[in-house]
């Protein structure tokens, strides 16, 4: 460490990519890994607790009417849950190549992948997010009162294990929520892709809303590194750490609506797509996979109207925000959509035959087509006729996110190695 700092004081390193001895050697299994998500039918869809999730991730501030719409869902559900389960609801508040099987948390929502940490393995179910660069797990550092239902890494009882002294980490978001805790160096693998040395962040504290989510044990970020939260010195990604052993510094996305979808990490399937894949270039400066849409169209005879769209790939965001203008020209065309303050969000008939779909520029006169039908994304209750929209307003967040019901409808490639984003069209079901 004593070497490392005086590189730090003689300014050929800082502070931010200054590693600890513990962190710096690696060993990485060359080639590929696929793996193959699988349905899981267990998490209800919910608009409004949705877009409220993605808002709080990027420290947008929740509308009045949304924040009240969240909180009668919750209500709702824990109603339910009350009658199913026999318990008090309270008061509302919830607070090489090969694969693997990922199971999603819901329908199209979090795709959680098995994930196996230190020695013997230890096999926790976490989020993929390309919108944070962390990988964070619950663990037994946890108070009891915290934890509902999910696995614990254990530091202890992995011989590989090695606390990193003197290291923290802590996630915040807008609303407060936050997870936080200690830093590990240990052995973690996904599918066939093991690195040796992959800095684990084992949570001491968790919010309620974290606690909560009981499916999901912990984020596996595929952002920048520079975004990582431990200190004093940040820790590369899980994907940072590997990409020198696999055979080209890529991974991607193939995800489908109602049906399994696939990541796959260092090599692009040529099979799963159709035509050309279009690169653009991603500005990676604030540790986003931010990059630039040239415009959109409703419709397929509508007109493609040139304007640039300023936002970032995020697969650990479900709903498709984008500027009000472009929100309001899609749902312009749709009869019975409307602006439904009791849901924080636009809503339509579920059954609306008017309901277009939705095409988005990458480049090179390339569109992306989005069916309307991906754009419904859930009854805004049971029983109920009409559909929260998949497409909201990203007014607050300070740009468009590109999330799920986006990423499904293409097959796009995360070229970290060249910084750059590569989409292409596929088949859809």
């Amino acid at each position: 460490m004593a070497i490392i700092k005086s590189l730090v004081l003689a300014g050929l390193l800082t502070a931010s990519t200054a590693l600890p001895p513990a962190a710096v050697g690696n060993t990485v299994q060359k080639g590929t890994t696929s793996l193959t998500q699988v349905h899981n039918p267990k998490f209800v869809r919910n608009g409004p607790l949705e877009l409220a999730r993605t808002l709080r991730k990027y420290g947008a501030p929740i509308p009045h009417d949304l924040r009240a719409a969240v909180k009668q869902a919750r209500k709702s559900r824990n109603q339910k849950r009350a009658a199913n389960e026999g318990v008090d609801d309270g008061d509302g508040n919830d607070n090489d190549r090969g694969s693997v099987q990922n199971t999603p948390k819901s329908y199209d929502v979090e795709y959680l992948m098995p994930v196996s940490i230190g020695t013997p393995s230890q096999q926790l179910n976490l989020d993929l997010d390309t919108g944070s660069s962390d990988l964070w797990v619950f663990s037994t550092l946890l108070k009891e009162s915290m934890v509902n239902g999910q696995t614990l890494y254990d530091p202890n009882a992995s011989t590989t294990a090695d606390k990193m002294e003197g290291y923290t980490w802590k996630i915040t978001y807008g609303d407060q929520s936050y997870s936080s805790g200690d830093v590990y160096i240990d052995t973690v693998t996904i599918g066939d892709l093991t690195v040796s040395t992959q800095a684990v962040e084992a949570a001491k504290e968790v919010s309620e809303e974290f606690t909560a989510d009981s499916d999901n044990d912990g984020l596996v970020g595929l952002g920048f590194g520079i975004i990582n939260t431990a200190k004093p010195y940040k820790q590369k990604t899980f994907f940072e750490k590997a990409m020198p052993g696999l055979d080209s510094p890529v991974f991607t996305a193939d995800l489908k609506a109602g049906a399994p979808g696939r990541y796959n990490f260092g090599y692009i399937d040529d099979g799963a797509y159709s035509g050309n894949i279009t690169y653009v270039p991603v500005n990676s400066t604030d540790g986003f996979w931010r990059w630039v849409s040239p415009g959109f169209q409703v419709g397929s005879t509508g007109s493609f109207n040139s304007t640039r769209i300023h936002g970032i790939a995020d697969t650990g965001t479900t709903l498709l925000l984008l500027p009000d203008g472009v929100c309001e020209a899609f749902y312009s065309q749709i009869a019975s959509a409307e602006y439904e303050p009791s849901q924080g969000g636009y809503t339509f008939e579920c059954d609306d035959s008017t309901i277009p779909d939705f095409y988005f520029g990458t480049g090179n006169g390339q569109m992306i087509r989005i069916p309307g039908s991906y754009l419904s994304y859930s009854k805004t209750d049971t029983g109920s006729s009409r559909c929260f929209g998949g497409m909201q307003s990203d007014s607050g967040v300070g740009f468009t996110i590109w999330g799920d019901i986006a990423l499904k409808a293409a097959f796009v490639v995360f070229d970290q190695g060249n910084e750059q984003l590569g989409w292409a069209e596929k088949t859809l079901y």
